[in-house]
Order: structure tokens, then sequence, then C-alpha cells
């Protein structure tokens, strides 16, 4: 069996097009479905309400949960692995569609490679252009350039040619270090083996956190493009100011250092932490009084 699970805040239109391209194209397949809800206000938890009555007693089941505020999306994540019953769980973001067979291939993909603990697809936008979604580990030359908006002036140096995969071949089925949040398979065996996500990421670093851990226990990452799913491309996420971006991205970033870096490297992030806050300020300001060219850029992160 495999386990869907969706967590969703405030994106009701991209969570009806995800869920019902999921019935639509899952025929065939034996699966769960498992949406929490991070207390949206949009509309969602009553279009689940009324979307759960027609599913009470047939298939596929569906299972609802209704948090009473947003509880971050590796919490909501381990509330749905809690309730999952699969051998197999993708953890699906509400702005993706799947196409054809999608998940049956990579369901396929997953009993034929019984070393692979962590499997992500093909992923494109609206336009039909595939999107970055492979990433090395983060490395202190990375962060540090991101932490103080580097990034936007040096976007091609090679520090962050090779974090973020620029020449990556998104054609070519290949072990990686991490596949994208939005489309991300994995197995009962692995969450028994290296336990859930790390709830002290609210967001963002803690399917890097997972996927270093599984490649830790001897498992592999790979990215099939042999499956091709729609991503509208980060929506929930879009909601979020600048700044409260940064901040959120920032301590994430700095839990994750702590776990896996030497002590006298993890310190430099916290040390440039509040730098990274007021330079996300002044930007958030800039940007809202003069948008350039450079705002195209700066909302592809």
């Amino acid at each position: 069996m495999l386990s869907i699970i969706i967590v969703n805040w405030n994106v009701k239109p991209l969570l009806e097009r995800c869920l019902f391209s999921i019935l639509k194209n899952a025929q065939g397949l034996d699966y769960e479905i498992i949406v929490i809800d991070n207390a949206s206000v949009d509309g969602s938890r009553e279009f689940l309400s009324n979307f759960l009555s027609q599913f009470k007693s047939g298939k596929p089941e569906i299972k609802i949960i209704l948090n009473d505020r947003n509880r971050g999306f590796a919490r909501a994540n381990n509330q749905g692995f809690n309730q999952s019953r699969g051998e197999f769980i993708l953890l699906l973001n509400p702005d993706t569609e799947i196409y054809g067979d999608a998940l049956q291939k990579m369901v396929t993909f997953m009993r034929d490679n019984k070393d692979c603990g962590v499997a992500g697809c093909q992923l494109v936008g609206i336009d039909n252009k595939i999107q970055l979604s492979v990433r090395k580990f983060p490395s202190l030359g990375s962060q540090v350039m991101i932490f103080l908006k580097l990034r936007y002036l040096f976007p091609h140096v090679k520090i962050l040619r090779d974090y973020f995969q620029y020449d990556f071949d998104y054609r070519q089925l290949a072990e990686v270090d991490q596949v994208m949040g939005a489309f991300f398979m994995t197995r009962r065996e692995v969450l028994d083996q290296v336990g859930l996500l790390d709830e002290l990421f609210f967001l963002w670093f803690e399917e890097v956190d997972f996927c270093k851990r599984v490649k830790d226990a001897g498992w592999k990452v790979i990215y099939n493009p042999e499956s091709r799913v729609l991503h509208h491309d980060s929506q929930s996420f879009a909601q979020l100011l600048s700044f409260r971006k940064q901040r959120i991205y920032g301590r994430s970033a700095i839990h994750y250092f702590k776990k896996h870096f030497p002590y006298r490297i993890y310190l430099i992030l916290p040390l440039l932490y509040p730098l990274s806050l007021l330079l996300a300020y002044f930007s958030q300001i800039f940007f809202r009084f003069f948008p350039t060219k450079y705002e195209v850029v700066k909302k592809r992160r």
C-alpha cells in the first residue's frame, strides 16, 4: 500500500486539484490519502469535511486531521506518518498535480530498488519547464551566501552552483544528496530505522535533515525522471513575508548545522543570524517601493 500524506495551509483551490488528480490517476493502485490541515482560514477545512463525506465507506480510504493551529510542516507530516499504514509513504505538497501513472511508476521503482530510502520525481511548472528539485547538502559557504543575501549579487559562483546543482541533468536517473519535499517518497522500513521528521524544524531543512540521516544509515536518495508531476511551486510558502521567511529559514539552518557540523562551524550561523534578519527587513522594504528585475530572481528562493 501507498500512503499519501498532504499538509495543507491556505491553498484550497490547489488542494482540490491535487486530490482530484490523485483520484483520477491512481486507479489500480492500493493507496490511502491523509490530509493534515494546519488551521487554514480559506475554506479548506469545509472543503475537506465535504470531501471526506464522499469516501466514508469507500476506496480509497481518506483520513483528515484538522489542527487547531499551524503546527509546522515537520510536525504535521509526522501526524500523517503516525496514521499511515502503507509500505511506502509519499509526502506530497498540495500545490502539485499527479500526471498519468506517476504514482504507479514510483511505487514500482521503490519495489525494484530496495536500497533506495528516498526517491523524488521530475517536477515541472505550469509552463511545462523542468524545475530545480535536487540539491547538495548545505555547506557553510553556501549558507553564509544565503544569510547575507549575496546569492542575489553573485548567483553563479561555484559554491552556489554546486549547492543548487545548476548543472544537474534532470533527464537522467541519479543518486543525489537530497530531493525537494514537494514529492518525497520513502518506505516504512526507513522510518523504522531513522525515525520521523525532526519537529524542531518548523519549515525548511526537515527533508534535508531526513535525507542526511537516511544516507548516513546506508540508504540511497535517488532522483527518478520517469515520473513527472506538476508543481505550482511553494504556494503556501509564498504567503509568508520576506522577513518572516528569513527568520524561519535562519532558525532551521542553524538547527541543521547544530546537528550535523562541528561546534566551531555551527557557531558562525547564529552570529550572522541578526544581520540576516536586518538584511531581509531592508530588502523587503526596498523591493516593495522599488520593484526591479532583481525581484524576479528574489522570488525564486
